[in-house]
């Protein structure tokens, strides 16, 4: 009868021993998992952004950030397309063949997947300085009478047309860059994810 009895006292205590030994071990491994993922802020750091554009209107920029850096996305009006190819003789690198600069899919004249919607960031490449956006035309904007609109750099004078593209004589040595992006409907891009991986 005693044998009985502490035989079932052992498997008891063999039960719960081994219970509150599996509760420590998985206490234990949750936070051991947790510390291995990346934290929110890095993934957000290198994580793909979707933006919607559905509210931007023709002649209107919208600024988001992808990897800390600030990306414009601008949507062009007529005029602002056709004012591309009337400076092409002001600019240093017109048909982009910097390749580096820009992915395949934005190796055109307006440096873009569609031509009404630029996707750059909005970095100097002189010295990471911020350009800003001046779209406005001729004496109005300052910078000159045959200024058909762009962006400018005032820390060191770089100019850039409205598809990002360098003039000549400023200290930029290079266009603009164009962030690996895709559409995933025809109004919401999302910025990190290649247009050709978005379509394998």
């Amino acid at each position: 009868m005693t044998d009985g009895v502490n035989n079932s006292r052992r498997r008891l205590l063999t039960t719960v021993t081994t219970g509150v030994g599996l509760a420590g071990a998985a206490a234990l491994a949750v936070p051991l998992v947790a510390s291995m993922k990346p934290s929110a802020r890095a993934r957000a750091a290198g994580a793909p952004v979707e933006v919607d554009i559905d509210d931007l209107a023709p002649g209107q920029m919208k600024v988001v950030e992808w990897r800390g850096k600030p990306v414009w996305i601008l949507r062009r009006d007529e005029t602002m397309l056709s004012d591309l190819a009337e400076i092409v003789e002001e600019l240093a690198d017109p048909d982009s063949n910097v390749l580096e600069q820009q992915p395949v899919y934005a190796r055109n004249a307006h440096r873009s997947i569609r031509p009404d919607v630029l996707v750059v960031l909005g970095v100097c490449t002189h010295l990471g300085c911020a350009p800003s956006k001046n779209f406005d035309k001729g004496a109005a904007s300052g910078l000159g009478d045959d200024w058909v609109g762009g962006f400018f750099c005032p820390c060191h004078g770089s100019k850039f047309d409205l598809s990002g593209r360098v003039y000549k004589s400023v200290p930029a040595p290079t266009n603009l860059e164009v962030p690996p992006h895709s559409y995933v409907s025809d109004n919401r891009i999302i910025i990190g994810v290649d247009e050709t991986e978005a379509t394998a």
